[in-house]
């Protein structure tokens, strides 16, 4: 008996020194395959089981390993996982790369820290810069975001080229300051606030006729970035965005990204889009004869009206007003790359957009410019510059009070009256007075 248990001790012992010799250690380094800088934090594990770790500051790990252990599984929040044989390798070098389908499980709280989306306390929609642009140029940036952000009411102002868009996160949620949302740029504050073109003078569209008024029919600030020079869009939406940005950000934040180059060779990009606008729904005009005019407006009416017919002078004003076919180009030119060291991305663009009424439109000339540089292991010099020149011609076209605004005024308009200048350029309209009688008077405009 005691033979047999000392034959079973000696077996026990010869295959713990047989599992012991055929463990060993793997180590390595992670690094990224689009700079080569070395990534830490990244997990290795080993398949199949719970063996694993992270990688240290200077990315490189060292894990013990069973002769049994096939593969190592190397993952990291935003690049893409690789699983690689181990073999008879004892030192294993991996770079992982970016993996664009996960980049939205990431968010840039504001805290100079990336977050897992699952892990933020906010609200949070994202909208890439493919979506953003899509396959058909787009008027302005906060444009683009209708329809692709859940919960947004994004809504526009007018018709009228070059934005006028307001966007609500959250609601109205102050009765005195903006409802609209922070923007921030690249880690800058950007302003947002609307340039009035004045036009309530005329309008009076505040109601009392105030010089300046919020129903100006404006174009925001947003309206100047290029949406083609946009990377990502993080839009938060709860409440304690707040707690991140302040006050400020009381509306929600919308976080923009720009572009930048990456290592390799230089991209060379151009694109050009043209298009023609055009009235979409027009509402119509009544339609007169002879004798509809004899009964809703007299014999005084009806003979204006025989005689502009006679003269081919039947005008159709809302089609006078916005019949026009307004051109639209777009243009750009990109420059992207660089080296280990400096990676650029250089882009230049310009819009034409005219409206489909006389002397109104949009135009945009932007050249950006965001360089990179490293200068050391501990110091990376980061420049972001964006020249814009924009101008919009509105119109008189939205609220109004005074009974000027082109709808307002134009699709009730008789058709038989000749608002048109006459040879040496002077308005003059025929009107009814209220006797039905009819007199010329000079177009105040």
């Amino acid at each position: 008996m005691k033979k047999i248990v000392l034959m079973l001790i000696l077996a026990s012992l010869c295959a713990l020194t047989s599992i012991y010799a055929q463990e060993r250690r793997i180590s390595g380094k992670v690094t990224s395959a689009e700079d080569g800088t070395a990534l830490p934090g990244v997990n290795v594990v080993v398949k199949g089981t719970g063996a694993g770790t992270v990688t240290d500051a200077e990315g490189n790990f060292v894990l013990p390993v069973t002769g049994s252990a096939q593969y190592l599984i190397f993952s990291f929040i935003g690049l893409q996982t690789q699983e690689v044989a181990i073999g008879d390798q004892s030192v294993i070098n991996v770079s992982l790369s970016l993996d664009v389908t996960q980049l939205s499980e990431i968010v840039v709280s504001g805290l100079a820290t990336s977050v897992k989306r699952s892990n933020l306390a906010n609200a949070v929609g994202t909208v890439s810069g493919d979506e953003l642009a899509g396959r058909t140029a787009i008027q302005t940036l906060d444009g683009g975001l209708q329809g692709k952000v859940t919960g947004a009411q994004i809504l526009s102002n007018s018709g009228a080229p070059g934005g006028g868009i307001s966007i609500k996160l959250r609601g109205i949620t102050t009765i005195t300051g903006s409802s609209e949302p922070l923007y921030i740029v690249d880690g800058v504050y950007m302003d947002n606030s609307v340039n009035q073109p004045g036009t309530n003078s005329v309008t009076g569209a505040a109601g009392g006729g105030a010089a300046t008024s919020n129903q100006d029919n404006g174009a925001n600030r947003m309206a100047d970035l290029d949406p083609n020079d946009i990377a990502n869009i993080e839009i938060l939406k709860g409440a304690s965005a707040s707690a991140i940005y302040g006050s400020r950000a009381n509306a929600g934040v919308i976080l923009i990204t720009t572009k930048r180059g990456s290592t390799g060779k230089t991209n060379i990009s151009f694109g050009q889009d043209i298009g023609v606008a055009s009235i979409l729904n027009p509402l119509g005009v009544r339609p007169f004869t002879s004798s509809s005019v004899l009964a809703d407006f007299g014999a005084a009416a009806q003979a204006q009206y025989n005689a502009a017919a006679t003269a081919g002078k039947l005008y159709n004003y809302e089609d006078e007003m916005y019949g026009e076919k307004g051109l639209l180009l777009n243009s750009r030119l990109t420059l992207a790359g660089g080296s280990d060291k400096t990676k650029f991305f250089i882009a230049g663009s310009t819009k034409d957009e005219e409206g489909i009424i006389k002397n109104t439109g949009f135009t945009r000339q932007s050249v950006r410019a965001n360089i990179d540089h490293k200068v050391s292991d501990l110091l990376d010099v980061n420049i972001s510059t964006n020249y814009i020149r924009s101008t919009t011609n509105r119109g008189v076209t939205n609220n109004d009070n005074a009974g000027v605004s082109y709808g307002v005024a134009l699709s009730a308009t008789l058709p038989w009256h000749e608002l048109h200048p006459n040879a040496q350029g002077i308005f003059r309209i025929t009107q009814p007075t209220r006797q039905t009688h009819y007199k010329h008077v000079t177009n105040p405009v």
